[in-house]
């Protein structure tokens, strides 16, 4: 699969389910079901601890509202990044997520995620 070749409308067909479970997962604390669509490389530097210590310091993470805007796709060497526009249902604020996506074993997998 080539997914630097889709079109941004594609890409975002594919990324919202991604960021859905990420979304719903990090809120429940379920490490399994967060990390399901994570790269090889993103597991390793994603274990349970690590992963359990940004749960419990950083609110926003378990307080992600189901609402999202996506606001585009950028690609990038073998990777395309979906912004999506985020909000707590806490933490007053938008908040920017980054989801890195690319295909490893012929699927496509996590590289990246991020919240700020």
């Amino acid at each position: 699969m080539n997914l630097l070749n889709k079109t941004d409308d594609e890409i975002i067909e594919i990324a919202n389910p991604i960021w859905d479970n990420l979304v719903k997962t990090s809120n429940q604390k379920d490490y399994g079901g967060f990390t399901r669509d994570f790269s090889s490389q993103m597991l390793f530097g994603a274990n349970e601890v690590e992963i359990g210590k940004q749960w419990a310091n950083n609110k926003i993470l378990t307080s992600l509202s189901d609402k999202k805007d996506v606001l585009g796709c950028l690609r990038r060497n073998l990777h395309v990044t979906v912004l999506y526009k985020q909000t707590s249902n806490t933490v007053p604020g938008e908040f920017i997520g980054r989801l890195v996506l690319g295909v490893e074993d012929d699927e496509v997998k996590v590289f990246g995620a991020t919240i700020y």
